[in-house]
């Protein structure tokens, strides 16, 4: 069996490539950074070290890389004979695998067995996403080349920090792991998988990991940030912070409870579990990391105005969330484009059209009002410096 996998970074090497080679996939990883490429081709083993309690080491063997920018036709060869493709690149580089996977099925046989494709990402219906993105570049063969094929949205959970200096392509992660995968179709031919479970009604999984461990994670890294803190489980080690993070998962419960029907008790465990990873102290991650991209994190169906959303529409509360809003507002980093851009867009434009531009929600939602009130006095604190 071999799998391609796009993006062949830490989380391709120490969550989904692991996964599959455990599954007994030869693993194909696909990048356009030829360094990596090439120190990948160089080893014929990496480790994957779990760091933290009950954390263990494992050995990944069997895999080699293709460079997708200076070699697109080996690209699509082994997407032509793979019986898996996975993601995990980010939701905005789909559209550039996308001709890839398009290539790959044009040469692949129509009497193969269906391509399953899976984008790995931290994105609602990402691989609805990636499959459109595959029609568009198909165009007049996307029916044909689709029907080689069978797309499956996934729910992803495991922290992987910046590595240390010299780790090469070893990768450090956190023991937990989660990779729940929509089991509809498949049919009776799911890929073999033993780290992930499959489940016949995806939404739950998506939206319990998103607006938890993706809000909390982004919560803690932007309230950590406005406190001058370095590291993600040190942040947490702050009560005020630890309490504010706290309150916004007690919001995104709520709406899970509302929207889903999840019991609320399991819910509170499941934060606990999620806060107490985040407080890993051997699990050295940053607030610059986490925060990195704030545009994407506060848009329309992200981890903070997602939930937020759907809880004022609810008539829930929304106030610890908007204040995750806020402290995402201040994140300043230079070597952050996204940060850069936030910055640049508060000093340049009104409230209301920034709210409209970086949020996605329209003057008329029940949200609108609290976030534009955030937005302008963030504003009024730049006018001020």
């Amino acid at each position: 069996m071999k799998a391609v996998h796009f993006g062949a970074g830490n989380i391709g090497r120490g969550f989904v490539g692991l996964l599959l080679h455990e599954g007994g996939y030869e693993v194909v990883f696909s990048d356009v950074a030829g360094a990596l490429v090439d120190a990948i081709n160089a080893v014929d083993e990496y480790t994957v070290h779990e760091a933290g309690p009950a954390g263990t080491d494992h050995v990944v063997t069997g895999f080699r890389a293709v460079n997708s920018r200076t070699d697109p036709d080996a690209v699509a060869e082994e997407v032509a004979t793979a019986d898996v493709v996975t993601t995990a690149v980010g939701p905005t580089v789909l559209r550039f695998v996308a001709p890839s996977i398009v290539a790959g099925l044009a040469l692949r046989s129509p009497s193969a067995a269906p391509l399953q494709v899976m984008a790995c990402e931290n994105a609602i219906g990402a691989t609805d996403q990636l499959r459109a993105e595959v029609a568009a570049a198909a165009g007049a063969d996307a029916e044909a080349l689709l029907s080689r094929a069978v797309f499956a949205n996934t729910a992803v959970d495991r922290i992987v920090p910046a590595q240390p200096a010299g780790a090469g392509v070893d990768v450090t992660v956190e023991p937990y792991v989660e990779w729940a995968i929509e089991s509809g179709p498949f049919g009776d031919a799911p890929p073999h998988i033993p780290g992930a479970h499959f489940v016949a009604d995806l939404a739950p999984y998506i939206e319990r990991k998103l607006f938890t461990v993706n809000t909390g994670h982004a919560a803690t890294a932007y309230f950590g940030a406005r406190a001058g803190i370095e590291r993600i489980s040190d942040a947490l080690a702050d009560p005020d912070i630890a309490a504010r993070v706290s309150a916004a998962l007690q919001e995104t419960s709520a709406v899970l409870a509302a929207v889903h029907g999840l019991d609320p008790a399991e819910l509170a465990a499941y934060r606990a579990t999620i806060l107490d990873r985040f407080r890993n102290p051997e699990l050295v991650d940053t607030v610059q990391r986490v925060g990195r991209q704030p545009l994407r994190k506060i848009s329309r169906h992200e981890r903070f105005i997602g939930p937020a959303g759907m809880a004022a529409e609810r008539g829930l509360p929304t106030g610890s969330l908007v204040a995750a809003v806020a402290a995402a507002l201040e994140f300043d980093d230079p070597a952050d484009e996204q940060s850069v851009e936030l910055q640049a867009l508060l000093r340049s434009e009104d409230a209301g059209a920034f709210t409209t531009r970086a949020t996605g929600l329209d003057p008329e939602h029940p949200l609108y009002d609290v976030v534009r009130e955030a937005v302008a006095a963030r504003q009024a604190v730049l006018r001020d410096t």
